[in-house]
């Protein structure tokens, strides 16, 4: 009898298998895979921090990385310089060998996975940015582990995916469930990461993704409190204290400004990136001396002001403990944003949203030690502005102030001064996102001419193929041939290798039933007609597409 048990328990986990393969997972299966996911995920980004605080300390030589920047200043200088110029040579030469272009992958990548590839992300090129970014931080970088956490996530999901052959719905669930559990584990924010997962990265509040989400986020918070405990990353030093109704004035001019502020750290973004493009081609560098030319920048930058390198969460807590005063609150800002700029500019690895926090906060601390100073009878504590200033810049910068709101409540432990937090959040976001394409992480996919921002009734006609949907030559209903060719030698016709969102612009502008569909040849010779796209087939697809976008958000 147990000699028996043994192969049928076999046989019925191969079947099992084979149905999970071939029919995709049942929704207990389904809430099982998300757990699983969540628990990979929050391993990996666990392992992630703990890698970048071990490199840190070899690197540096201190073991108390939280103080890292006061160390740093009792460091020699060639230290401080050397770090981030070799560890952006090694970056800049493992991008160069391990990707196609010499970037690293991130949160925007995420949401395009999401968007247009069925949930997936590349595997390949992700590993490789996930260790970029590892050394990036370690090595006197000033930008966050969010990024890199969040993507090297969705390649975990992307596998599994894969594995089991889930479909466009199931794998983007699965990839939020990943992100879910990696913000979640990162920042010890179990209600923060489920809505971060749903409102950036699949930019719906779908309730059929809500169950495996939360589970998934649960799991990733288990893994962080069993290494760190159950505490909050920044400790405040006293509980805001606000002066109600006479005081939210203030905090609506403080969200304008945060609006601002986030809008300049982007912009700098995006204007760093182009000039180191720019000085690269001039100069016809190898793409791997990027990063280590930015490195010795950040290098020079971080001998007078150490408080760049990292994450710095130092300079964090000291701006929400109110142990800065305003001119170096003001100047670290200032040096912060050149940083960050400077380092994803010179493409080197990490995400924007710790930066954005840092800034924040030291924000808020400058906006707050100028109205308490102002109007003392009537202001509260001035590290409440901190507070709220940090959400309201990150939120910005994310486009996401339901969970960045949460997210700095679970950060802090402070859910006394939400009126406030919630205030400035609501001003930056309605500002920013007037400014930039919604976020920082749109704004990225924008400049690659990806049109996620829009919604969906942009980006999907993006994702279908000409070739897929025409009429092929002797098909049912085709174009004639003379027709074709009518249309060939006026000038109106459509490449092979385009999608819908090239062809769609030509139908409006030359009123015909149907684009020829070619092949061009060489120089001098005739193109290859492959097809008729008929407007009516083109509008059929796009119509399918929205209506599955629309079922799947409001399931």
């Amino acid at each position: 009898m147990i000699r028996a048990a043994g192969p049928a328990l076999h046989g019925w986990a191969g079947h099992g298998w084979r149905v999970l393969k071939s029919r995709g997972p049942s929704r207990l299966q389904f809430w099982f895979i998300a757990l699983v996911i969540g628990i990979a995920a929050g391993f990996a980004a666990l392992f992630f921090r703990l890698a970048i605080d071990a490199l840190q300390r070899l690197v540096y030589g201190t073991e108390d990385i939280l103080h890292l920047h006061s160390f740093a200043l009792t460091l020699p200088w060639y230290v401080i310089v050397a770090a981030p110029v070799c560890g952006g040579l090694a970056v800049g030469l493992l991008l160069d060998r391990f990707t196609p272009d010499g970037r690293v992958r991130s949160v925007a990548d995420v949401i395009e996975g999401a968007a247009l590839h069925e949930g997936r992300v590349e595997k390949r090129a992700g590993l490789a940015s996930a260790l970029a970014s590892l050394i990036t931080l370690a090595t006197g970088g000033s930008t966050g582990r969010e990024g890199p956490v969040v993507h090297l996530a969705a390649v975990i999901s992307a596998w599994v995916s894969n594995l089991i052959r889930a479909n466009g719905i199931t794998g983007r669930d699965l990839l939020g469930c990943a992100v879910a559990a990696a913000v979640s584990a990162s920042f010890n924010a179990p209600i923060a990461g489920a809505l971060f997962a749903l409102e950036v990265v699949l930019r719906h509040f779908a309730v059929h993704a809500f169950a495996p989400i939360v589970i998934a986020s649960a799991a990733g918070t288990v893994i962080n409190r069993i290494e760190f405990g159950d505490v909050t990353e920044f400790t405040l030093a006293q509980e805001g204290v606000l002066a109600f109704y006479v005081e939210l004035p203030a905090f609506l001019l403080l969200g304008l400004v945060c609006g601002i502020v986030a809008v300049v750290l982007m912009r700098s973004i995006f204007w760093a990136d182009d000039i180191g493009s720019h000085v690269t081609a001039r100069l016809s560098l190898p793409r791997y001396l990027r990063p280590a030319l930015a490195g010795l920048i950040l290098g020079l930058l971080a001998l007078w002001f150490p408080h760049i390198i990292g994450v710095g969460y130092e300079t964090t807590s000291l701006a929400l403990t109110g142990a800065l005063p305003l001119h170096l609150a003001v100047l670290y800002a200032v040096v912060k944003v050149a940083a960050v700029a400077v380092t994803m500019g010179g493409r080197m690895g990490g995400g924007a949203f710790s930066p954005s926090l840092m800034l924040g906060a030291l924000t808020g601390l400058a906006f707050g030690l100028i109205a308490t100073g102002l109007f003392p009878d009537v202001s509260g504590s001035e590290t409440l502005y901190a507070l709220a200033g940090m959400g309201a810049v990150a939120a910005a910068v994310l486009g996401a102030p339901i969970s960045t709101t949460l997210i700095v409540f679970e950060l802090t432990g402070d859910w006394q001064t939400g009126l406030a937090v919630m205030v400035a959040v609501s001003m930056s976001t309605a500002l920013a996102s007037k400014m930039v394409h919604r976020s920082f992480f749109l704004s990225q996919l924008e400049r690659r001419t990806i049109h996620v921002a829009a919604g969906p009734q942009a980006y999907l006609l993006g994702m279908f193929r000409v070739s897929n949907v025409m009429r092929k030559p002797g098909s049912e209903r085709a174009a004639s041939e003379d027709e074709i060719w009518e249309a060939i030698e006026a000038g109106v016709y459509v490449d092979g290798n385009a999608t819908l969102d090239v062809a769609m612009p030509i139908f409006e502008r030359v009123n015909r039933s149907f684009l020829p569909v070619v092949r061009m040849g060489e120089k001098g010779e005739a193109p290859e007609i492959l097809g008729a796209l008929f407007h009516v087939d083109a509008l059929r697809a796009y119509n399918r597409a929205l209506a599955a976008t629309a079922a799947e958000e409001h399931s």
